[in-house]
């Protein structure tokens, strides 16, 4: 893996002259550290004001619901509908967005006197979309107004079915619209449709349910509910792994302190599951590794209109019962995953034709679809390649597939669309059905529409790193300073820095056979008995095996800093290691 620092002309981003400036800039208005400043530039934060926005943003900070082409149409319709007493469907998805949007909208429309009913999608059974069996089964039981959540933007057909039946269609989504438009419905919600205005074009479909409930809250006068519903939308956010900058920044940022004081019974629970005591700061990687996963599986190995009964519930021990379930099911997700990663790994290990491909396809009978996105993951994060994994049922197949930087995946699935029976999603993340029969053809257009795209440099491992520091520097003021950019995620990631030198004072530890365990010295001129800090490095077992580390051996480390929650440590500063390496002057190698 190649090193790079993240301002290096490299990287394209703010040169050090810059940061400079700018941290003489702040440095007496905000009382930032040279460091600090140096971290916002990189993030191209160049003025007072664009920092104050992004240390400290504030629900004024949000823009006005109205900016979003088709948001007076839609708040218009259910308006009515709530006038009226008509019944009113959401149609969600079945991931952790798709829930949290349904919550959203449903509570606000039934906080303004409305009566809402839902239909999330059996993975399996119906997969991805709006079907038009739901509409019409909807149409027959006395609907006339369907609203979409994190779905709807490429559903022509049942946009087609809902116009035929008399039912007013409302689509909300943030998925990349097709180039010749969009469904023909009563109004189209989604920041990424031609002739959209909207400034942050990178909600996700929680976040543009929240602008309708939003719009709607103020139009009922019930303004000041507002921002109860930010810690939902929080949690959807970074599940979805949008770039948290301008307005999901207030979003998660705000939600995640409203996630210290929880009220709702569910959302009590599923803390409790995950062993996230009241009244501590829940922090963006604790939403993203043990709160989503949780309300992710319902959606992958059973229902997850599960997770919408826990938000919406009113009894905390039915609650707790169903936080408990979750907990069970992504146990159950994590044992299928582990066993369709590894057959993946050792069939590529035994066909090089795969590992050699530009963007790796690999398929496999039965295997589970709730799962093959995170699986999809797994691979492009060891080859460093674009990766669909399928699975395929019979005459069926579904797939999940995630990309590299370099490589727009939608654009490659819209080169072959003819293969599909549906298919869509994002530059780096998407989902299709396809006949059985035509997934090899799919591989070789695959692989040739990214050959002519892709050159063997793209596959290259790098790490991004923002700084050189020695770890005596790492101490209780340099962590609190990194707190203040927080949260972190996509478009703000979290700090990586790089001490050189560093010595190992204990043999390298397995945990569980998988994560590197090591104890460093914090000043490299102390002597033996000079202060240490913990070090993991999670998944890093077949590195160790392949690069050991001894006792007193001398490393160059890529690091975050974390404070290690576990009671046992008392909160004690610990390194997360992004890579290591033994320098060839501490080996004697030339």
């Amino acid at each position: 893996m190649r090193w790079i620092p993240r301002n290096s002309p490299e990287t394209n981003e703010t040169s050090e002259t810059s940061a400079r400036e700018f941290a003489e800039r702040l440095a007496h208005a905000r009382n930032l550290s040279p460091l600090i400043a140096r971290l916002l530039a990189e993030r191209g934060i160049a003025d007072e004001d664009a920092g104050r926005r992004f240390l400290d943003p504030q629900l004024s900070d949000l823009h006005s619901p109205y900016l979003m082409n088709g948001m007076r149409a839609a708040v218009e319709r259910l308006s009515a509908a709530i006038e009226r007493h008509e019944r009113v469907l959401i149609y969600g998805d079945y991931d952790v967005d798709g829930t949290m949007a349904t919550v959203i909208l449903k509570t606000a429309i039934e906080i303004c006197g409305g009566s809402c009913e839902f239909h999330v999608p059996h993975r399996i059974l119906e997969g991805y979309g709006m079907r038009d069996e739901v509409i019409e089964r909807a149409g027959a039981d006395g609907i006339r107004l369907i609203i979409s959540v994190d779905t709807g933007i490429r559903a022509f057909a049942a946009a087609e079915t809902a116009k035929k039946l008399g039912l007013d269609l409302i689509v909300t989504d943030h998925h990349l619209p097709q180039e010749h438009g969009v469904p023909d419905a009563l109004a189209v919600l989604n920041p990424n449709q031609h002739g959209c205005e909207y400034p942050s074009k990178d909600l996700c479909g929680a976040g543009v349910a929240f602008k309708v409930a939003q719009a709607l809250l103020e139009k009922y006068g019930r303004e000041r509910l507002v921002p109860s519903f930010l810690k939902i939308v929080a949690i959807a956010t970074i599940a979805d792994a949008v770039p948290l900058v301008e307005e999901n920044r207030v979003f998660t940022k705000l939600g995640l302190q409203e996630l210290r004081r929880p009220v709702n019974p569910g959302l009590r629970a599923l803390l409790e599951v995950c062993e996230l005591t009241h009244g501590r700061t829940v922090t963006a990687t604790e939403v993203a590794f043990r709160i989503a996963p949780r309300m992710n599986a319902a959606g992958r190995m059973d229902v997850a209109k599960d997770v919408i009964e826990l938000f919406t519930m009113k009894d905390a021990s039915r609650a707790r019962e169903i936080a408990q379930h979750l907990d069970r099911l992504n146990g159950n997700r994590q044992q299928e995953e582990a066993r369709i990663t590894a057959a993946i790994h050792q069939r590529v290990d035994a066909a090089p034709e795969l590992r050699d491909a530009f963007c790796m396809v690999l398929d496999g009978e039965g295997w589970h679809r709730g799962v093959i996105g995170i699986c999809a993951s797994r691979v492009v994060d060891r080859y460093g390649r674009p990766a669909l994994v399928i699975s395929r049922d019979g005459e069926e197949a579904h797939g999940s597939g995630r990309s590299i930087a370099a490589f727009h995946l939608l654009n490659a699935l819209e080169s072959c669309g003819e293969l599909f029976t549906r298919y869509g999603g994002h530059a780096h993340a998407v989902g299709f059905a396809l006949p059985s029969s035509r997934i090899e053809e799919l591989r070789e257009r695959m692989n040739t529409f990214a050959k002519a795209r892709l050159e063997e440099k793209d596959f290259e491992r790098t790490l991004h790193y923002d700084a050189e520091v020695s770890l005596a520097e790492v101490d209780g003021a340099f962590f609190a300073g990194l707190q203040q950019l927080e949260p972190f995620g996509m478009g703000n990631p979290e700090p990586v820095f790089v001490a050189r030198g560093v010595r190992s004072v204990a043999e390298a530890r397995l945990l569980k056979e998988k994560h590197l365990k090591l104890r460093l010295q914090r000043s490299p001129d102390a002597g033996r008995q000079a202060p240490t800090m913990e070090a993991l490095g999670w998944r890093m077992a077949e590195k160790c095996a392949q690069e050991p580390v001894s006792t007193g051996a001398l490393l160059d480390i890529a690091f975050r800093v974390e404070r290690n929650q576990h009671p046992e440590y008392g909160g004690a500063l610990q390194l997360i290691l992004s890579d290591y390496t033994v320098p060839v002057s501490a080996t004697g190698r030339s």
